[in-house]
């Protein structure tokens, strides 16, 4: 279960997606490449609510898998910006499962550190603007 003052609760919701018989693995859960992607999609949520412009993905750091992901799971991403650098975001990810299907426990699937770099046209870092 999520609990009071967890990270979640300080998060915003960036994307709900409800888990697809396409999305399984081998093993008949989701793909933890699946989860990644979206885990990058909501980290690019939330850091372009402070960084107007191009942000390419440099890092995603600590991705351990707690619980696996089912077929009707309900999959809520949260995001919250941990700090602004001079040319990078670095994003914290929340991932949570609701087991739709099985009784409705919500479970904390995994976590991660997303890091973005501000970048011109050219693909080359440059300082994201402050409003000093």
């Amino acid at each position: 279960m999520v609990e009071k003052n967890s990270p979640i609760d300080r998060s915003r919701p960036a994307i709900r997606v409800t888990m697809m018989p396409r999305d399984t693995n081998a093993m008949g859960t989701i793909f933890g490449g699946i989860i990644l992607s979206y885990i990058d999609q909501a980290g690019a949520v939330e850091a372009h609510r402070v960084v107007r412009g191009r942000l390419v993905t440099v890092a995603m750091h600590e991705v351990e898998f707690h619980q696996p992901v089912f077929v009707g799971d309900l999959v809520s991403l949260y995001s919250s910006v941990l700090r602004v650098g001079k040319t990078s975001i670095s994003v914290k990810v929340v991932v949570e499962a609701e087991r739709r299907l099985r009784g409705g426990e919500r479970v904390k699937v995994t976590e991660a550190e997303v890091v973005y770099v501000h970048v011109d046209d050219q693909n080359r870092p440059q300082r994201i603007p402050t409003d000093d």
